[in-house]
């Protein structure tokens, strides 16, 4: 818990946890995005080609999807501090390497799998330490606040910040910011304090770990590839070693690798249910599946990183095909979108204390609609930047309101000892909406063949209707939950969760 012996240290201590944990969620989401404007920098002085470093990037996308439960699940055996610390430091190591590529493999080592297995070992902590260290759903809202704005400032600002330092320095420089950025953050991160967790520390599962990142990583593989192939019937040969496994017009090979996935992830839930009959210690207990709250709230949350990235793929695309921006221009257009998110984040401990979070994700999904809608309807191609402003301005307040209330429905919709699982998957489920989101925007914008700018309003028109869809989900999230700190014992059904304000 928080120093409670005045405010003024309460506050000097939350201060003193929450900036390292915010600056690694803003490295992160930096991470995620920054590289798609230095694609072609990259390609022309590491002598490979652009689908290369695109291959870089799905790769780190992958890598960090399907390790997030794994890494999630280490937090509590080797402590959510040290957990934090040793993701961080692996981070560093992959953004030196990568900085230093002479070639596409030394990026792919730094880049994809160091810069991944960092990610996934950091960002959990960061969500289970400010639910254990913040007992009260307000407190948590506020801190949340803080770690999803960063979040959202460093997903919308990568490509900006990313394209000033390629264009001014270069793109290694950009991985030598990450590194000075995280060797702070290790710094700051001494002054953490990690609350005490009660119990043994459990075995890690492997097998399911191995189980869970397959499925994942096929999962998330398969929706990736919807941008070459489509959702629907293959654009072209799928071969494999030279050899057409699915020819052009026949279904998708999304399909192949999605369903491949869902037989790694079946396989994991059976081993997860034999394992519990046996009294053994599993990556991820079955009863967090029975919390009607936390279910409803991790779909709202795989929904709003859907719409987000989505919608910020279909502007970003738009502003540069249709408007012919510069990545540096198209960053610049979308900062109302960024200032929307920040001003809400920063808002949402004031939010908490007037309103119920439930009511704040249905706020949040009515003014990210109002802002899509908006947007289609008073932007047209080559317009002003007056005519973006106020729908990029709406979908981003929108988004920053009920991503916070999401998370922190989540999160304290469970006792202490399930916040490692809990966090996991949650994060899990992002990166799940964040992935479809791009590969349903991307394979729209190939496969409507309609002129020019409407394959973006039809990409638009669907990322509102699935914002519809979240909505319908927030209003089915019930009024009032039961007390998550009620729960026994670790073994009870944990389904009840922490009272929302």
């Amino acid at each position: 818990m928080t120093d409670t012996s005045g405010p003024k240290a309460g506050a000097e201590a939350a201060r003193a946890m929450i900036l390292p944990l915010a600056l690694a969620q803003f490295i992160a989401s930096y991470a995620a995005t920054n590289m798609n404007v230095a694609i072609t920098p990259i390609a022309s002085d590491l002598g490979t080609t652009v689908a290369g470093v695109q291959t870089a990037i799905t790769l780190f996308t992958l890598t960090m999807a399907a390790l997030m439960i794994p890494g999630s699940k280490l937090t509590d055996i080797w402590g959510r501090k040290r957990c934090f610390v040793i993701g961080l430091g692996v981070y560093a190591v992959g953004g030196l390497l990568a900085a230093l590529s002479q070639g596409l493999p030394q990026l792919i080592i730094g880049y994809s799998l160091l810069e991944g297995v960092g990610s996934a070992l950091m960002i959990p902590p960061i969500y289970i330490l400010v639910t254990v260290t913040f007992p009260d759903v307000k407190s948590r809202a506020r801190y949340f606040g803080v770690v999803s704005g960063a979040g959202g400032l460093g997903a919308a600002a990568g490509p900006l910040i990313g394209g000033l330092v390629t264009s001014a320095i270069s793109w290694r420089a950009s991985f030598g910011l990450q590194v000075l950025v995280v060797a702070w953050i290790i710094w700051l991160a001494r002054k953490i304090t990690d609350p005490a967790q009660e119990g043994p520390k459990p075995r890690f599962d492997l097998t399911g770990a191995v189980l869970s990142a397959a499925g994942l990583f096929f999962v998330v593989l398969g929706l990736l590839q919807s941008r070459t192939y489509g959702f629907g019937k293959s654009r072209q040969d799928f071969t494999i070693g030279g050899t057409v496994v699915i020819p052009k017009g026949s279904i998708s090979p999304v399909w192949l690798f999605v369903a491949i996935g869902a037989l790694f992830l079946l396989w994991f839930f059976l081993h997860v249910r034999s394992s519990e009959k046996k009294g053994k210690d599993v990556l991820l207990p079955l009863r967090l599946f029975g919390n009607k709250v936390a279910n409803l709230g991790l779909g709202t949350q795989t929904i709003q990183w859907l719409i987000l990235q989505g919608s910020f793929f279909a502007v970003s695309v738009y502003l540069q095909e249709v408007n012919h921006y510069s990545p540096i221009q198209t960053g610049l257009m979308l900062t109302p979108a960024t200032i929307g998110i920040l001003a809400a984040s920063a808002a949402a401990g004031r939010f908490a204390r007037r309103h119920p979070q439930r009511w704040l994700i249905i706020a949040g999904f009515l003014v990210t609609a109002a802002g899509m809608i908006l947007l289609l309807v008073l932007v047209r191609a080559h317009a002003g930047i007056w005519r973006w402003i106020p729908g990029l301005l709406l979908f981003g307040a929108g988004v920053g309101t009920m991503l916070t209330s999401s998370v922190n429905v989540v999160q304290s919709s469970f006792p202490d000892q399930d916040q490692g699982e809990i966090s996991g998957l949650s994060r899990s489920v992002s990166n799940l909406g964040s992935s479809l989101g791009t590969a349903l925007v991307g394979s729209v914008l190939v496969a409507v063949k309609l002129p020019e700018g409407r394959p973006f309003a039809v990409a638009l028109i669907i990322m509102l209707v699935v914002a519809l869809i979240g909505l319908v989900l927030a209003v089915l999230i019930p009024r009032k939950p039961i007390d998550a700190t009620a729960t026994p014992s670790p073994g009870a059904a944990s389904a009840a969760s922490h009272p929302a304000p």
